[in-house]
Order: C-alpha cells, then structure tokens, then sequence
C-alpha cells in the first residue's frame, strides 16, 4: 500500500511539475525578441522550475550531513527559481483569467444586445395596425384594378365620376393595409432572425456575468467584509492558482519519495568471523575479573542485528569477588590457554550504529533466551533512553517498524505484543541487584 501511495503521489506531482514547467516555458518564450531568443529563454525557464522541484531533496540532504555551505547554497538557489517561477505563473494565470474573462464580457454584452433588440422589435410589430395578410390584401387590389372605373380614371389620376371616386378610396385604403401588411411581414422576417441568434447562444455559459466564479466569492465575502470588490477576488483567485502550482511542483516531488524513506540505510550485515571474535573478546573480558577458572555454560546470542554490540558498555553489576577454590591443574591449565587465545585474539571493528533505534538496541537491549518484553515497555525504555541521550523520540509505529526490521521476533500473547528472546538491561540490572550474593564452597 505504501507504494501504491508513493507511485500516485509521484504521478501527480509530475503532472504539476510539468504545468508548472509548460508555464514558465510559454512566459520565457514570450520574452525573445526572435524566435530563437524565445526559444533559449523558453528553456531556462522550464529547467528553473524543474530545478525548483529537485533543491528540497539536495538542501535536507546537505542538512542531515550538516554541510551548511551547501545548504545556504541550496536555499538561495530555490529562493530565486521559485520567485521567477512566481512570477511566470503569476503573468500566466493573470493572462489567461483575464483574456477569458474579457471574451465572456464581450459573449454577455452581445447576448444582452441581441435581447435588447429583439425587444425593441415586438414593440414596432405591436405598434402596426390592423391588417390582413399581405397576399389577401395584394390580391384584392389586383381585383380593383381589373374594374373599367379604373381604366376609366385613368388609374385614378383623372378622377370624373362618383363610381370612379369611390374605386380609388377603395384603392387607397387597400394600399395603406398592403403597406401595414409589408411592415409587419418584414418585422416577423426580424423577429424570427433575431430569435434564431439568441437561441444559438442561449447554450453558452456565462451569459449574464462574465465571471461567475469571482461573482458568487464576492458575495459570499461581502457577507462578513462588505468592502471587498469583484477585482480584489478576481487578484486572489490568479494568486492561489499560482501558488498551488508552484508549491505543487516544488514540494510534490519531495512528499512523495518521503514514502521510500530515501535517507533511511539498513545495518550492514555482520560477518559470522567477526562475530565470533566478539564473543571471544567478550568471553575474555568476562573472564579476567574471575580468580577460579569455574566452568561457566555461555549461551551463545542469537545472530541478528546485535551481533555488533560494543564492547565499551561497563558491567552494570558489581563482580563480587569469591574465595579462592583449589581446582585440578588440567582445568586451570586449560582455562589460562583460553584466556590467552583470547586476550591475543586481533582487535575487534567497532560498528558505529546507524539510527537511534540501533543505538538503542546495542546499549538497552540483552539477547536471553526464554525472556519477553512487552511492546509498550519496551517503547518506555526507549523514550527514557532518548531523553538521557537529548534525543527526540520517534512515534510509536515508526520506532515500531524499525524495531522490526532488526530481527527481533514479535508475537501477540494474551491480547499483547510481545517481543521474544530479549531482555531490557534495566530489568536485569535490577534483577542483579536485588538477587543476595552467592559464595561457593568445597567440601573438605
């Protein structure tokens, strides 16, 4: 699941760095003078914001090695890509909200026309009289002019008899209707023009503002600042899209690798030779104090990721010093060989632990057969052990996690977490000193 996460997490960053990068580019571009000058300014542009994304990983790095020059450098250098890249995106976002904005003003104010006019078109339709259609009253009039009083007057224009008069009244009347009947039929031609272009652009989005979005912000601000105008939400929006892109693409990267634990190493594995010179070297040390080579059974430690104890730790028990046994001199003479060998024995590579859990393990922890701790104990310990170092504890599922990875073995025993074949050097120290002494004796 971990890498499920870091894969998805790697892939949207990507995407954002590459927006980011397709932005600056397009800003450096718009900067040459030529074509090719755009085309070298497109370029420093996008390995800038590409820079921007890598910086975090070489300025931590540099801090967890404590080379502060190359972390200054490492700062500086993401303080300047970052503020170009800002600005790039910052011009860009600004560009586009603004030349978008500027085509749905235009889009609105022409559908506003296009109502307006329409409007005022049914108005001048209603204000036409009475008529009828134009082809009825055109086909009277022909009828009209058909009559002989028409012929007679000379089309109206010698005009000598009552007949006659009362033909070119009709006529007249018929005239006026036809025109009144032209005006409306053009007037319907317009209405129906101007209909058809509104119902073409009723199906495009912002109609009545040109930007929704920063409309409906501002009135939602001005609930509680009434002072706020549509512009300075309009600023805030082109801001926030620039920093999402820039914060985005210049610490994706970085959180999404967090999840491989890229500055994590694991314990070098410890070679079975120098094992058993440690215990050898241990065996030595354990034996010089003892006067009387008595037979002791060692129980060897278990091979794991404590094979490379150090061999600095003092004796946290007193040795209490017993009387002097007479032993047989095969014995002794034994006992002095293997002393011997191993006091001669090459010097032992002390490994410097790697992470504080190991450090932890090395100095608390005792391998023992037959002995458990419980999780929570153990957590305990190690948070008493980190204050007495001045170190800052880890949470309880990573300190966990890197327990674990030690080899240690974990079971659940009667609801509880346990771990197997370890003790905590505190309890035996303890357990040390509340034991009485034990002196041996030998029969006379």
């Amino acid at each position: 699941m971990r890498h499920v996460l870091g894969v998805l997490g790697v892939l949207a960053a990507g995407v954002l760095l590459a927006v980011s990068a397709a932005m600056n580019w397009r800003f450096g571009f718009s900067l040459g003078r030529t074509e090719l000058d755009g085309q070298i300014y497109g370029a420093a542009s996008a390995a800038a914001d590409c820079m921007k994304a890598l910086v975090p990983f070489f300025f931590f790095a540099a801090v967890r090695n404590r080379i502060w020059s190359q972390a200054a450098a490492s700062a500086l250098v993401w303080v300047v890509v970052t503020a170009y890249s800002m600005t790039s995106a910052l011009g860009h976002a600004a560009l586009n909200r603004f030349d978008t904005t500027g085509h749905r003003a235009q889009e609105a104010q022409a559908y506003q026309d296009l109502r307006s006019e329409l409007k005022r078109a049914e108005e001048q339709a209603g204000w036409i009289p009475q008529h009828r259609p134009y082809e009825t009253v055109q086909s009277e009039i022909d009828g009209v002019k058909l009559q002989k009083a028409w012929k007679w007057s000379n089309g109206c224009t010698a005009v000598n008899s009552k007949s006659e008069r009362t033909l070119c009244q009709q006529l007249t009347s018929l005239e006026a209707e036809l025109a009144s009947a032209s005006s409306a039929k053009q007037a319907d031609a317009r209405i129906a023009e101007l209909k058809a272009k509104v119902d073409a652009t009723a199906g495009t989005p912002a109609l009545s503002e040109a930007d929704p979005q920063a409309k409906v912000l501002t009135e939602l601000v001005n609930a509680f600042f009434p002072n706020v105008k549509i512009d300075n939400v309009q600023m805030a929006l082109t801001l926030f899209v620039a920093l999402l892109l820039e914060i985005g693409s210049g610490f994706g990267m970085y959180v999404a690798f967090s999840q491989w634990r890229l500055y994590d190493r694991l314990p070098k594995p410890v070679s079975p030779k120098l094992a058993q010179m440690e215990a050898n070297t241990a065996a030595a040390a354990v034996a010089v104090p003892v006067l009387t080579p008595v037979t002791v059974q060692q129980k060897r430690p278990r091979s794991g990721a404590n094979d490379n104890r150090s061999l600095e730790i003092p004796l946290e028990a007193p040795v209490v010093p017993a009387r002097a046994i007479e032993a047989q001199p095969a014995q002794v003479h034994q006992a002095e060989t293997k002393v011997a060998e191993s006091r001669v024995a090459a010097p032992v590579r002390r490994l410097a632990p790697e992470t504080n859990t190991e450090r932890f393990y090395k100095e608390n922890i005792e391998v023992r057969d037959g002995s458990s701790v419980t999780a929570t104990e153990l957590y305990e310990d190690y948070c008493s052990w980190c204050e007495s170092k001045n170190k800052e504890p880890a949470a309880l599922p990573s300190f966990a996690r890197e327990f674990a990875e030690l080899g240690v073995k974990k079971e659940k025993v009667a609801g509880r977490v346990r771990y197997i074949g370890i003790a905590l050097k505190s309890d035996m120290a303890l357990e040390e000193a509340t034991k009485s002494p034990i002196f041996g004796t030998v029969a006379a």
